[in-house]
């Protein structure tokens, strides 16, 4: 019973048949191959699976990809008849040595557990080792948003050695530029990939020293046409808008007012929504421009009603004190008399400025007064001829702030896209 007992204990596990076949238990994995003498080559080649995500609020990127390494380690060397590797999963790697990269600037990385973790170690009969991972990270990425929503992003994830640097571990692409390779499908809903590019370099650490970087550098260009649809185009309108104003009445007060309220305040929520979505940088973006450009344009719309109605204000008082009667009583016109008392008046008529209790009942009474000392054919007449000459009655009352403006505006807004979209695009 005790010789039965000892052979089942649990504590004294004998080697597994693929350990004893690389002589795993003769050797210290803690070294690397060949410690002491010349750096061991690492070399590196990357398959990029996806892009799952870009952040401009975070500044970061998500990639998936898998992280093959190869290197020869002597001490994994074994005979076989037929040249054939040994391929092995992920319960090997904690006993041999394996190099010690890591994603530098990365946020968040995880390798993929399902349904087991997503490791491979091919050992080769000469001592060649590969080295696969399947690994999701998430990087930082340095952006610049001063050509927002116009830009190109340059991102990069870099890999490196941790603890070895360039005396011990030399990290190179094992394949040129011919090591990163990418999925065809690979597409984002915000983002053009417009190129995968491989490099290598070296980083100093002042404790430590030098180390070998690999860099995986790709070029995201911005689709423009959500921002086309969403910021530009409404800003474009609300700015056109603005403009109906120089073809109102200068006298229709709660019209020009109330239209040029509305569109600063649609401008200023366009800019809100912009603004919400990024992250607060301290210069301006090329959005910005665009949307402070056309809010001054809507705002100058309302700044310019204000100057006629303050001019035309003038204008009328200085008309009426050269008109001005002994009897208090003040000649004008039909238009002039409608905006001062809010009643329509068929002719040119007389209206005293003195306190009055009903203006309209007063000019009805005249009217009505002139109806029967007329015929009928003469009154249908008049009103014949009102209605074919609105628009020379309209222009006429119009100020000629307003008249410029309608040339000036447009002519500068055309002249802005062009110069805008001539030096971002």
């Amino acid at each position: 019973r005790e010789i039965k007992m000892r052979k089942l204990d649990s504590t004294k596990v004998r080697p597994l048949k693929s350990e004893q076949l690389l002589h795993i238990e003769d050797h210290d994995f803690a070294l690397r191959p060949g410690f002491g003498g010349s750096p061991i080559p690492v070399g590196i080649d990357v398959q990029v699976e996806s892009i799952d995500s870009i952040s401009e609020v975070d500044m970061d990127f998500t990639m998936t990809l898998y992280l093959r390494h190869y290197w020869k380690d002597e001490r994994l060397s074994f005979r076989s008849n037929k040249n054939k590797s040994m391929t092995f999963d992920g319960r090997l790697i904690k006993k041999i040595w394996v190099p010690d990269v890591f994603f530098v600037h990365s946020k968040r990385s995880f390798i993929h557990d399902t349904t087991v973790e997503n490791i491979m170690l091919r050992v080769y009969p000469d001592g060649n080792v590969l080295f696969s991972l399947r690994i999701t990270v998430s990087a930082m990425c340095f952006m610049d948003f001063s050509r927002f929503p116009l830009d190109t992003q340059n991102c990069s994830l870099e890999l490196e050695s941790y603890a070895y640097n360039e005396d011990d571990l030399m990290l190179y692409w094992k394949h040129g530029n011919k090591s990163l390779s990418t999925d065809e499908q690979i597409s984002l809903s915000q983002f053009f990939i417009e190129e995968f590019s491989a490099s290598s370099g070296l980083a100093f650490y002042s404790s430590t020293g030098w180390y070998n970087r690999l860099f995986i550098n790709f070029a995201l260009r911005r689709h423009i046409f959500f921002f086309v649809l969403q910021s530009y185009f409404p800003a474009m309108l609300m700015v056109m808008l603005s403009w109906v104003s120089f073809w109102i009445d200068r006298r229709a007060v709660p019209a020009r007012v109330s239209l040029g309220i509305t569109t600063v305040l649609t401008m200023s929520t366009i800019m809100t929504g912009v603004s919400a979505s990024m992250p607060q940088v301290s210069y301006i973006k090329a959005v910005d421009v665009y949307l402070w450009i056309s809010f001054l344009f809507v705002f100058l719309s309302v700044i310019e009603y204000a100057a006629v109605n303050y001019l035309t204000t003038i204008e009328e008082r200085k008309q009426l004190k050269k008109r001005g009667k002994a009897s208090g009583m003040y000649s004008m016109d039909a238009v002039q008399a409608m905006a001062f008392d809010g009643c329509f008046h068929d002719t040119d008529v007389d209206m005293d400025l003195t306190p009055f209790p009903d203006p309209c009942e007063e000019n009805e009474t005249r009217t009505s007064q002139t109806n029967i000392s007329n015929a009928d054919t003469p009154r249908l007449r008049r009103k014949r001829s009102l209605k074919g000459n609105v628009g020379r009655i309209i222009l006429q009352n119009n100020h000629v702030i307003d008249t410029y403006s309608r040339i000036i505006f447009p002519s500068v807004y055309i002249v802005f896209n062009f110069f805008y979209w001539g030096l971002y695009m």
